[in-house]
């Protein structure tokens, strides 16, 4: 794509994360937005708030509008593939929130689609964004730890009644997929992109609070080792009172120790590194603010500016669909061992 002219999106969900990205897409001066799209269009869904067409059927807008370069997918997991496959069937670049799809082999038809049509898909990983985030990128990158020898997230929130509301799609195995899928795939995220893919992986789950709330588990103690050495642990829940506890990462190296934490892994708690100071970080974003409860970091302006810099030829997207699909894949084999917990 050349150098010329603005970057038409569409935007398939308007609910809280759908209505980001139009904001984030309305607000570029190099992105315009053409549309959005939602099933519930009559509904009262603040659809109509952004002044563009809203339709309530996505193969609707791809035919009634050629023009759309981009389509942002912001709906339920469960539909995230099965959308991003269509948006791609009519030659559009998609841009698509986590998780890439419910299972490994719904993210590879996707990749494949987007490989034979020679269309990009831009991967949702906001939290890659925060200045915590880099900054240990660079770290790991540098080797400034040494060997790895273990690595341990907490993830800790929040999500109650206030969060499940009935008949809504939260909760369900089909649409939601699941705690790691919907609330921490960010963290998983994060982990693949500093220390790779994990093997040996054994887990226990439990339920809690939730079994009137959600079809699945709210807590989970997962350990594995990396393929690249080292060992690693992730231990979640849902079942906080109240509000969001924290979500951390300790890592363990042969140079040093550092520790991640705050509610959303936005503040660097520890920093002892051999030979090294510690710099100054930029702010990190606010958390995105639901009422009665609380996301990750709000970064959605820095994934519109990405799709509108790759797609101009400046630069590499941030997270491409491969390390979706990678994602996806280590949650699949986390919860392949429910049955044996």
């Amino acid at each position: 794509m050349t150098d010329q002219g603005k970057i038409k999106f569409a935007v398939v969900g308007c609910g809280h994360i759908g209505k980001r990205h139009a904001e984030m897409v309305k607000r570029h001066p190099e992105a315009e937005l053409l549309a959005v799209c939602d099933i519930r269009a009559n509904a009262d869904t603040g659809a109509d708030q952004f002044g563009v067409p809203v339709f309530s059927d996505i193969d609707e807008m791809l035919r009634e509008l050629p023009g759309i370069d981009v389509v942002n997918v912001c709906t339920p997991n469960g539909l995230h593939a099965q959308q991003s496959l269509k948006a791609l069937e009519a030659r559009k670049h998609v841009v698509c929130e986590k998780p890439m799809g419910l299972s490994k082999s719904d993210c590879e038809e996707v990749l494949y689609k987007a490989l034979q049509v020679h269309r990009t898909v831009f991967g949702v990983m906001q939290n890659r964004y925060s200045p915590p985030s880099q900054w240990i990128k660079s770290v790991i990158d540098g080797n400034k730890l040494g060997d790895i020898f273990m690595v341990q997230v907490n993830c800790y929130w929040n999500r109650d009644e206030r969060y499940y509301k009935k008949g809504g799609w939260k909760g369900r195995t089909d649409l939601d997929g699941g705690t790691l899928f919907t609330q921490f795939s960010h963290f998983i995220d994060i982990m693949y992109w500093l220390f790779g893919d994990i093997t040996e992986i054994q887990a226990k789950f439990a339920d809690f609070n939730h079994a009137d709330l959600t079809e699945f588990e709210d807590s989970g103690l997962v350990q594995f080792r990396f393929v690249n050495g080292g060992m690693g642990c992730i231990n979640y829940s849902t079942s906080v009172w109240d509000k969001n506890l924290e979500s951390s990462m300790t890592i363990i190296g042969s140079k040093g120790s550092v520790k991640i934490g705050g509610q959303y892994m936005d503040q660097v708690e520890v920093c002892h590194i051999k030979d090294y100071t510690m710099p100054e970080l930029a702010p990190t974003n606010p958390a995105n603010d639901y009422g009665a409860y609380k996301g990750s970091a709000n970064n959605h302006s820095y994934i519109i500016q990405n799709v509108v810099d790759t797609l101009k030829g400046r630069t590499t997207l941030t997270t491409n669909a491969l390390e979706g699909l990678k994602v996806v894949e280590i949650i699949e084999r986390i919860y392949k061992l429910k049955s044996k917990s």
